[in-house]
């Protein structure tokens, strides 16, 4: 199969027995017997393409002519990044007519023919095919291509290289490539309502660059390739750039809103805007017709895939919907701008205004949302210090004095389970989510089994041992055990 950033297949036809004009003519009545339509033609050759169907593939031919050989090529349009030989099959069929046509139009036709469309040949500056062809042959350069900047493809590139770059830099400290935790992900910056909301805004915007693994970035970075090439030229770099950055930390705003327990990370909530912008421009006539229901079709399924993948546990579909929303209504505030191209006054003003207007809402949204969770953070956090100093007794030399053992088990860890009874239930007291409640009863059951388990510690430092004694405090370290299997939090893509 034919890949790249643009599938394309390329075939030399060596010219022996003909004339370069004979050569010309055969190429064009092989070119219409194949039903292509003839876009340009000159002396030096010809473009066409095919006119598919509404679930067709089309492709743009171009038969460049030199002095001994015509180099006949086959390009993809319409935005895929994989042919699966279908531009190899169309020159076969070309190169195959074409020899046929070689033996059957005889030399006399084929000049006269040449001298009825010489008159309606482009010539001069106007001749595009009067340069040679500029074939990317290099094979490192094709396969580094999609991570090249270049005019008409720039940001996209550059956006895929920061998120390999960061995920290799997360490896290179020790993460795993594949399964990233939770803790590992907040250090780099995911979003979590409990610490986004106590002053990290700015992990709204760094979560958009995180990869929960390597599977999770090869996906993500092979959809924006794909949007990347369709939209990145009608966009320009300044108008894809901040349609970016605007779904990205509009996706990350209503994944805030919705969640309060999930670690977000990854690319794919501004990945949906850019697929939201790009649908809205196909509903109008921005771009040309003929291309516009094959790429509505495509995208329109594409998206509705993904958001229903989207429901699944693991995948954060709050963050799908704020940017695929917050990409349509972008890419309709973009069209007068994009109508008017040569307007730059209004392109900026269109960029900047649409952008303070996000940003603010969002700003306005950030300080609106409730706090009960970061509140909730920070109870856990005094009750995480509270714990770790009770449970420090039980790492101690037990053979310090009796009197000193006991002083130490029911000021350092009595006391302190009792105060982490208090801290939670005071927490429970907050506006929180289901899953939270449900939480702190395993918390201060927790809890109190600890209690209890210290007062029997304390008896045992009395000396008041006996196997009763030492049965119960084995069972209650065991219902321990099982009440903190049940404490998790979630991470979603």
């Amino acid at each position: 199969m034919a890949s790249g950033i643009i599938p394309k297949y390329s075939e030399e036809l060596f010219i022996d027995g003909q004339t370069h004009n004979q050569f010309l003519v055969i190429g064009l009545i092989t070119a219409k017997r194949l039903q292509l339509k003839i876009d340009f033609t000159s002396e030096n050759g010809f473009i066409a393409h095919t006119e598919n169907v509404f679930f067709g593939w089309d492709a743009k031919i171009s038969f460049q002519l030199f002095d001994d050989k015509a180099i006949l090529t086959s390009e993809s349009l319409g935005g895929e990044m994989l042919d699966w030989g279908k531009n190899k099959k169309l020159s076969n069929r070309f190169t195959d007519l074409f020899f046929e046509l070689i033996h059957q139009i005889t030399p006399e036709e084929l000049d006269v023919k040449y001298q009825e469309i010489a008159s309606s040949f482009s010539a001069g500056d106007d001749d595009i095919m009067a340069n040679p062809i500029e074939e990317e042959t290099n094979l490192f350069y094709r396969i580094l291509s999609p991570f090249i900047p270049r005019k008409g493809y720039f940001i996209t590139p550059i956006i895929i290289d920061i998120n390999i770059v960061i995920w290799l830099l997360m490896v290179g400290t020790g993460i795993s490539g594949l399964h990233p935790t939770s803790e590992n992900l907040l250090k780099w910056g995911a979003n979590f309502k409990a610490v986004t909301l106590e002053g990290e805004w700015w992990r709204i915007i760094t979560n958009c660059f995180l990869h929960i693994g390597f599977v999770h970035l090869i996906f993500n970075m092979y959809a924006l390739l794909y949007i990347g090439i369709l939209l990145e030229p009608i966009l320009g770099k300044t108008r894809f750039a901040t349609a970016y950055l605007l779904t990205g930390i509009m996706a990350s705003m209503n994944s805030l809103y919705w969640h309060d327990l999930v670690v977000s990370a990854g690319a794919s909530g501004a990945i949906f805007g850019m697929y939201g912008v790009f649908l809205a421009l196909l509903t109008t006539h921005l771009i040309e017709k003929s291309k516009r229901k094959r790429l509505l079709l495509s995208i329109g399924i594409f998206v509705l895939y993904n958001l229903s993948a989207g429901m699944n546990p693991g995948i954060d579909g709050a963050a799908h919907i704020g940017g695929l929303a917050s990409g349509i209504l972008i890419g309709y505030a973009f069209l007068p701008s994009l109508n008017k191209s040569d307007n730059y006054p209004l392109k900026y003003a269109s960029v900047s205004i649409l952008g303070l207007l996000m940003i603010g809402f969002s700003s306005f949204v950030y300080s609106k949302l409730p706090r009960d969770i970061s509140r909730y953070s920070a109870k856990l956090n005094e009750f995480a210090q509270k714990e770790k100093t009770a449970l420090s007794i039980l790492y101690r030399q037990s053979n310090m004095h009796k009197e000193l053992r006991l002083v130490e088990i029911q000021n350092l860890g009595i006391t302190n389970w009792k105060d982490c009874i208090e801290i939670i239930k005071d927490a429970d007291k907050l506006h929180l989510p289901k899953a939270l409640h449900e939480r702190d009863k395993i918390i201060l059951r927790y809890c109190e089994l600890r209690l209890k388990a210290y007062e029997l510690l304390y008896l045992q430092a009395k000396g008041e041992r006996d196997p009763k004694t030492d049965t119960l405090y084995q069972q209650y370290n065991e219902q321990i055990r099982e009440a903190m299997s049940g404490l998790r939090v979630r991470k979603t893509e």
